[in-house]
């Protein structure tokens, strides 16, 4: 039997590598009225991007509604790891680290992962501030920073509108908020480590629908198999 998988991905990934990384139908970020309209033979949905607070976002009956005719969902990344957090025990599967940041209540608002991005293109043309949120995290963790610099910093930074949110605002915030010689630490680490976690955290999303394709399309075999 073939399974049938829609992605829906946007800002988070580029199509192409997305495709190299796993075959799927994949669909632009996904709004209110997507998910009733997939076709019933699609078994495995990935959630990583969706659109809100300018548009209807994906509703999370919509999601339920397909959990419980047996579609597996996986989110994580974005859109998908706000809506993981909140349906998980429902059934919904999450994965990746901003997910664990929404599931363990460390982040809440929508706006963390908000961004802006070409209609066309889907190019990103804003920073989401739960990739700032976990670089500073980073620099936490090997010492450069303490927990109420990263505070501070995001305090800040969370002021301004997502759209405006970018790594030169953050650069420019750790100047103004940290004293000259932490801050030219914090500037560096951002310019040599700097990571994008919700495209780590999409990828994660392919690899976990990978293997679940996997184990739909073994259980499939078993069935199909003749017995004796």
């Amino acid at each position: 039997m073939e399974l049938s998988t829609v992605v829906f991905l946007g800002p988070s990934l580029a199509r192409e590598r997305a495709e190299s990384l796993f075959a799927a139908d994949y669909r632009p970020p996904v709004r209110r009225g997507d998910l009733p309209s997939l076709a019933r033979d699609v078994d495995l949905v990935g959630i990583i991007d969706g659109v809100f607070m300018s548009e209807a976002a994906v509703g999370h009956r919509e999601i339920l509604a397909l959990l419980e005719r047996g579609t597996r969902v996986i989110g994580g990344g974005s859109m998908g790891a706000l809506r993981a957090s909140e349906l998980h025990e429902f059934g919904m599967e999450g994965v990746g680290r901003i997910y664990e940041l929404y599931s363990s209540g460390e982040v809440e608002g929508d706006d963390e992962v908000a961004l802006t991005f070409h209609p066309e293109t889907l190019e990103p043309l804003s920073e989401p501030l739960v990739n700032m949120r976990l670089n500073l995290k980073d620099a936490v963790s090997v010492g450069i920073l303490d927990q109420n610099d990263v505070s501070s910093v995001l305090q800040r930074v969370g002021e301004r509108y997502f759209p405006r949110r970018s790594i030169e605002l953050l650069k420019e915030t750790v100047n103004e908020v940290l004293d000259a010689r932490k801050a030219s630490h914090v500037r560096a680490y951002i310019e040599a480590k700097y990571l994008d976690y919700k495209r780590q955290d999409a990828m994660k999303v392919l690899a976990s629908l990978r293997a679940a394709k996997g184990e739909i399309d073994d259980a499939a075999r078993r069935q199909e198999s003749p017995r004796i």
